[in-house]
């Protein structure tokens, strides 16, 4: 099993930056493909960026595409989601969640962080 830790959300205006942490403990991390995955109220679990297990493969949604940039250090365990120009509907719980496969539909993901909330502002 994986654990996961997301830190990182907070308030920000409009055109700002966040970088999300994801800590992640348990089985070898190194092993999971590992991505994004946001809800805003009221709305499904959106697909927003994963990476494969070496960081060979990388994938974006389009609305977050050129925005956003997901990295993974496994040394230390750790996965980040550097995102840049937010924008007041990118405002949502953001989750971290792990898998064995390299997927872009959030259901696929067998471990999932407890989330993080990004409120941005306009």
């Amino acid at each position: 099993q994986v654990q996961l830790v997301e830190s990182g959300g907070g308030l920000v205006q409009a055109g700002g930056s966040l970088r999300l942490s994801c800590a992640a403990s348990g089985r070898a991390f190194s092993s999971y493909a590992v991505g994004w995955i946001r809800q805003a109220p009221g709305k499904e679990r959106e697909f927003v960026a994963a990476m494969s297990r070496s960081g060979g493969s990388i994938y974006y949604a389009d609305s977050v595409k050129g925005r956003c940039t997901i990295s993974r250090d496994n040394a230390k365990n750790t996965v980040y989601l550097q995102m840049n120009s937010l924008k007041p509907e990118d405002t949502a719980v953001y989750y971290c969640a792990a898998g064995l496969s390299t997927v872009t539909t959030p259901s696929r993901y067998d471990y999932w962080g407890q989330g993080t909330q990004v409120t941005v502002s306009s």
